[in-house]
């Protein structure tokens, strides 16, 4: 049924929520910029930094993206401790997909730069044939990467398959026409999720291997 799985990164693949808002949090603090909190910081996780950046300081302008981009980096990549780790049974599922034929991408908010670092730390990349982040294409829930990545891919929307934990990854799912899965350990509380109808709620990640174990049976 499905040929080709779409996955998003942060809080999909990757427990990274915590360090994403303590990271926004610290940025505005060395900015003088209102300190979002907690839950504010992580619900803008899904979207491209820019849109994050204006969706959390609304009342600034655009002169503060690049400034709060840099200080962002800054804690994200280097100054931060908050651990990040890949969610329970990722990799296995992730070769074993693989092994079975599935074809696997990843449709991120993260910058290029950024997906590049993570996919080397985890040691992931190798195992997706491709990705779009949002500093190359449209924000999510823009549904651009993943037209760019069908086309590219040469699959249907009707083969393929969008795996998010946020709102933005859903709508983006809907709004290009193929069918979603909600990820419900991630930034996004289930209940906004259910209201964009994906085709099936996951609790653990590797609950999505065995769910299209049945479909292909």
């Amino acid at each position: 049924m499905y040929k080709l799985l779409i996955f998003d990164w942060d809080g999909t693949i990757i427990d990274s929520t915590e360090r994403i808002a303590s990271s926004i949090r610290s940025s505005a603090r060395d900015l003088d910029l209102p300190v979002p909190t907690w839950e504010a910081a992580k619900d803008i996780i899904g979207l491209g930094l820019p849109e994050a950046i204006k969706t959390l300081f609304p009342n600034e302008g655009d002169s503060i993206i690049d400034p709060v981009r840099e200080r962002y980096a800054h804690y994200y990549l280097e100054a931060d401790e908050t651990p990040t780790e890949l969610f329970p049974g990722v990799q296995h599922a992730l070769e074993s997909l693989k092994g079975k034929g599935y074809r696997l991408a990843v449709a991120t908010g993260k910058s290029r730069a950024g997906l590049e670092h993570v996919f080397a730390e985890t040691g992931l990349g190798a195992l997706f044939e491709t990705s779009r982040c949002a500093d190359e294409t449209t924000s999510k829930p823009d549904p651009h990467m993943l037209h760019e990545l069908l086309e590219e891919t040469g699959i249907a929307r009707q083969q393929a398959l969008m795996i998010g934990d946020t709102e933005y990854d859903l709508e983006m799912g809907q709004r290009a026409g193929m069918d979603t899965v909600a990820v419900s350990y991630g930034a996004h509380h289930l209940d906004r999720l259910r209201v964009l109808r994906p085709v099936k709620e996951i609790h653990h990640f590797m609950e999505l291997e065995s769910w299209l174990d049945d479909l292909s049976a």
